[in-house]
């Protein structure tokens, strides 16, 4: 790994399954390299997989299978800022469609429980607008979502 900072990814026994999904799903993503554990360790036995060296839309990652001692939640997330609809579709049903689970404002998580944020780059310039009175009805009508619809937030901003 080359990179000086790494986002280090906590997994119970299934990183290898987790950053091969994150590979086929997300541009610029790809497994780099697959580290087997040279001896036992609490989680695992020697030549078990210990760590995955993976990018994620160009993020240096690892995956580290340390057991079932800790669980993601939703103070780390990744945000994906998409193009359109097609995109913000193709991302949300791949991440939910393998196991994920919905949630709310564009938010879902995939079935190692990290989360991900679906963000249609629209929607940001709508709640980000110097225009409060636009910035506010993009807002209100992203908080009555799950997946993010771009034709709504678009009705929603007068266009």
């Amino acid at each position: 790994m080359n990179s000086k900072n790494t986002i280090c990814l906590w997994y119970d026994g299934t990183a290898l399954d987790a950053a091969a999904f994150y590979a086929r799903t997300f541009p610029d993503s790809t497994v780099d390299a697959v580290h087997h554990a040279p001896g036992d360790y609490p989680a695992g036995k020697q030549g078990d997989v210990l760590t995955v060296e993976f990018t994620v839309m160009g993020i240096p990652c690892l995956g580290l299978n340390g057991g079932p001692a800790f669980k993601h939640n939703e103070a780390f997330s990744f945000q994906v800022a998409t193009d359109d609809q097609a995109e913000t579709d193709r991302l949300w049903n791949a991440i939910v469609g393998n196991g994920g689970q919905e949630s709310a404002c564009g938010w879902c998580k995939d079935r190692w429980g990290i989360s991900w944020q679906i963000t249609p780059r629209i929607l940001t310039r709508a709640v980000t607008s110097p225009d409060r009175a636009t910035a506010k009805r993009a807002f209100d009508a992203m908080m009555h979502m799950t997946k993010i619809d771009i034709a709504a937030i678009e009705v929603a901003v007068g266009r």
